[in-house]
């Protein structure tokens, strides 16, 4: 249980004005009179929770027809899916970006209690040809203090352990750690690994502004390494860019997104980290970012400049040999950007993701079919890849 000076920390700063409770959740769940998320107004609703974004597949209340393979069918993984828990959210207080005013908002508060809104959410997963999602909580802990970081993970992982284990054949699950505090960190992730619906830890493209390079992180690559954990790794944006995102587009998320997952994988291949951990699973959300498009330019860098890059730094291989090592969701959007990352990092590489319960994708395994690649390779893509990467069995 939640301690209640963990509760009423939860609560600094809130009223009673502007009282929203989260529509997807039986009352007895989260406490009287408090809203629920981390995106409020100056009245205390959550932005995200607004009953108006709420999303339907336009194919709900529809399967679609399985894909087979040399006679089998392909069980389809979608590796990038989110959801929150109302009871961590809380805790994150007032002033905390935790959901966004986004189509699915509401749809990402799944505890196994709220039937209603999983049926939905399985509705959508039949509609898009989906066997399974790989859930995920997007970090909104990484600057809190110890004790609540660890609060938040641990109902994350209580929630998402009970989730997967009512629905094992829809939902497994990447856990939350702090890593923003390496000792905790190692401990929860062997916790973690010791439940086999956890496939891994889902991660910030840093930690609270420190690169994933840092030697202060370095035993929690290796405990992941050890245990064969998978470290899926989501941007939250490059907020350092924030006066240029200003104006129309979304662009702090068009761009700044990918670019967040772009300079955290070249972090990792220029500074050795997976020469460290070469057994390192890491799993990169949004198709990598911009490093598939443009990847062939880190080969030349060093060469050019030596006076940029570090000559105590010697890493075995080019930087786009390494691309080899990391796994990429399909989420490029078209079949020519599906078609130019598999040739970039091999059809091996790449796994199911849509950003589920938001709709950027809702047609993924039309997405695959239509890419100019081999039967083999789109069976691959639409799970046996993500299959031999988590684990998944039938």
């Amino acid at each position: 249980m939640t301690s209640r000076r963990l509760f009423l920390r939860g609560l600094g700063g809130l009223t009673t004005s502007g009282i929203y409770f989260c529509n997807c959740c039986n009352a007895d769940e989260i406490p009287s009179l408090v809203p629920v998320g981390g995106n409020w107004d100056k009245g205390g609703q959550d932005l995200g929770n607004d009953p108006t974004l709420s999303y339907r597949h336009p194919l709900a209340g529809t399967k679609r027809k399985p894909f087979f393979y040399n006679g089998k069918r392909i069980k389809v993984i979608d590796t990038h899916a989110h959801c929150f828990f109302p009871e961590a959210v809380l805790l994150a207080g007032t002033g905390s970006y935790v959901n966004g005013a986004v189509k699915g908002g509401p749809e990402h508060y799944i505890p196994a209690s709220a039937k209603d809104i999983i049926q939905r959410r399985i509705e959508n997963m039949d509609a898009k040809g989906v066997d399974m999602e790989v859930l995920s909580v997007n970090t909104f802990w990484y600057s809190k203090d110890k004790e609540l970081a660890v609060e938040i993970c641990r109902i994350n992982n209580s929630n998402l352990a009970e989730l997967c284990e009512a629905y094992p054949n829809r939902f497994a699950a990447f856990g939350s750690i702090a890593t923003q505090y390496p000792e905790i960190a190692v401990k929860q992730l062997t916790e973690i690994m010791k439940n086999p619906v956890f496939k891994g830890v889902a991660i910030q493209a840093n930690v609270a502004g420190v690169e994933h390079s840092d030697p202060r992180f370095h035993p929690v690559w290796a405990k992941a390494e050890e245990l064969g954990a998978v470290l899926f790794i989501h941007p939250q944006g490059t907020p350092q860019l924030a006066q240029r995102f200003k104006g129309n587009g979304w662009i702090s998320n068009v761009i700044g997104n990918p670019l967040d997952t772009t300079i955290a994988l070249q972090h990792l291949i220029y500074e050795g980290i997976l020469d460290k951990f070469p057994d390192l699973k890491v799993l990169a959300a949004h198709g990598g970012g911009f490093l598939g498009s443009y990847a062939a330019r880190m080969d030349h860098s060093c060469f050019v400049s030596p006076s940029n890059c570090n000559s105590n730094i010697s890493l075995k291989k080019k930087p786009t040999d390494y691309l080899s090592q990391i796994f990429f969701d399909s989420l490029v959007f078209t079949p020519e950007g599906l078609r130019h990352l598999v040739a970039q990092v091999g059809s091996q590489q790449i796994v199911v993701g849509t950003d589920s319960p938001i709709p950027w994708e809702d047609f993924p395994v039309d997405h695959v079919l239509k890419t100019p690649i081999s039967d083999a390779q789109k069976a691959a893509i639409l799970g046996g890849n993500a299959a031999k990467l988590l684990r998944i069995t039938e």
